[in-house]
């Protein structure tokens, strides 16, 4: 069974890239507690912008932001290929796994630290280790549920667009069904994490949670149209790696067909 999985070059490569969706979304929900101003990155100003009667808007987002939108190109390629069941195959995965992920964060924020280590980064700005610890690792509860249902959610999302679209265009315009599936699907995913987490969880107001969600659309926007090349360069990549028979009939199968 083993020897067949490693000569079988689509079953190698699925299983390469489930693994990189895993980890990339777990990375991506572990690095999400600290928020970055883009402006900075490019040494701009904030941007201050004026939405929904909201002012001083700027561009400050979670590091987990950064991945997020390799996880839409990554999906649209397992579309592409595998099919609509195996994309929800690696999201259920990847929810289990991250789910599992917190439980232990929280399970180790429980444990009593001892007694040195504590105190042992005094001397590099750090008074109190484990506060520090849980501070990184103990996202609120209401986040994690958003996040995770916003994660879910907006996958089928894109699974469902992406195949209404193929299925109108076939093989042709890529950059349309995987942009466009990618837009929906990441415009769900910032509603549904903002509402959750500080509609719900926070008691903000609707114009806030919408002014902010707006933001956030915009980079997510931005990425979307940036990463369209990517999945160009992947799927080139990837018909190079199967053979282009192979990697015709899998797109056909990925459609529920056998041959055209």
């Amino acid at each position: 069974m083993i020897t067949h999985i490693l000569r079988d070059k689509p079953t190698k490569l699925f299983v390469s890239i489930a693994a990189f969706f895993v980890a990339n979304a777990l990375i991506a929900e572990c690095i999400g507690g600290k928020i970055f101003s883009l402006e900075k990155v490019f040494g701009l100003d904030p941007a201050n912008l004026t939405l929904f009667g909201q002012t001083g808007l700027s561009f400050n987002l979670t590091c987990g932001v950064l991945l997020w939108p390799l996880e839409f190109v990554i999906t649209d390629i397992v579309n592409e290929y595998y099919g609509p069941r195996a994309v929800r195959r690696i999201s259920y995965t990847a929810v289990v796994l991250i789910t599992y992920a917190f439980i232990m964060f929280y399970a180790a924020m429980n444990i009593p630290p001892a007694d040195f280590w504590i105190t042992s980064k005094e001397t590099e700005g750090i008074a109190n280790m484990q506060d520090a610890f849980g501070g990184i690792f103990g996202q609120g509860m209401w986040i994690i549920a958003g996040s995770l249902i916003a994660f879910l959610v907006s996958q089928i999302v894109d699974v469902t667009v992406f195949h209404k679209i193929k299925k109108r265009t076939g093989q042709k315009w890529v950059w349309l069904r995987a942009t466009g599936s990618t837009l929906v699907s990441q415009l769900v995913d910032s509603f549904i994490v903002l509402f959750i987490a500080f509609k719900i969880g926070n008691g903000w107001s609707w114009k806030l949670v919408l002014a902010i969600c707006l933001v956030n659309y915009l980079y997510k926007f931005s990425m979307a149209i940036i990463l369209t090349p990517l999945i160009y360069f992947a799927e080139n990549r990837i018909d190079q790696y199967l053979g282009h028979e192979t990697a015709r009939k899998m797109k056909l199968a990925a459609m529920g067909k056998e041959e055209e």
